[in-house]
């Protein structure tokens, strides 16, 4: 369990699933200019900022060559990785295909199965959320193809200018690959990632949960000293978590 404590009067966020790129760069730009608005908000009282994933419709990292673009989201994330904010990233399965890239040029830690945390004494279990509990079962099988290293080096060796376009098209236009989510709570009984914290605690308790993926701004309690925390998105809801070492909130972007 990885252990982080906040100096006074600092603070933790979380943020998921901003799909930078869709459904085209020009259409996500707004977006993206509000995402980097907000992160530069941040900086004076951010400890750490985990990123959960898809923060990229589509990613793929060759070993000389990434994907064009996102210079503003990059930018701020190496001034706030040089300024000594510890940002952590989760991939998604939009973004699964990094290798490197942020943890030489940014600093930045990646990492691709949830993971646990210790902040300020209170204990995170942290990731993107696909794939987990009983349910998601097309993106198992899928994710068990993109994964694949053979598939991998196949697609790896497709010109980049072929294969960014590929996977632009595959992300934006398949379900099953975007992962698109029905935006409607389904019932603790039938949320999967609900299904899946509630299996975790009986093996280990965990104060917070916290994923993505499903597109939906969720706090639910699990029982007295367990909450379920998802993200939302940067497409719909624009909203986000804080943890200030006591209390974890849900909070939406102001307009």
């Amino acid at each position: 369990m990885k252990d982080i404590t906040l100096p006074e009067g600092k603070k933790v966020y979380f943020a998921s699933d901003n799909h930078l790129g869709a459904p085209t760069r020009k259409d996500s730009l707004p977006r993206e200019k509000k995402f980097v608005a907000w992160l530069d908000s941040i900086k004076h009282d951010a400890h750490a900022i985990f990123l959960m994933g898809d923060l990229f419709d589509f990613w793929f990292e060759y070993r000389t060559v990434v994907p064009k673009g996102f210079t503003r989201t990059l930018g701020k994330l190496a001034e706030l990785s040089d300024m000594g904010i510890q940002i952590t990233y989760f991939v998604g399965n939009h973004d699964l295909w990094m290798n490197g890239y942020f943890e030489e040029e940014f600093n930045i830690p990646v990492y691709h199965k949830p993971q646990q945390f210790l902040i300020n004494n209170t204990s995170f279990f942290i990731g993107h959320g696909d794939g987990l509990g009983p349910h998601d079962k097309g993106f198992k099988r899928m994710k068990k193809v993109f994964t694949n290293p053979v598939a991998k080096w196949f697609f790896r060796w497709l010109h980049p200018d072929w294969g960014v376009r590929l996977g632009q098209h595959l992300s934006v236009n398949n379900k099953i690959i975007s992962g698109e989510a029905d935006a409607t709570f389904l019932g603790e009984d039938k949320e999967w990632l609900i299904l899946y914290a509630k299996r975790k605690l009986e093996q280990q308790h965990y104060d917070h949960f916290i994923f993505g993926h499903r597109h939906l701004p969720l706090e639910i309690q699990l029982n007295e000293k367990s909450t379920y925390t998802n993200l939302g998105d940067w497409i719909s809801y624009f909203t986000y978590a804080i943890f200030d070492g006591k209390k974890l909130t849900l909070q939406k972007l102001e307009a």
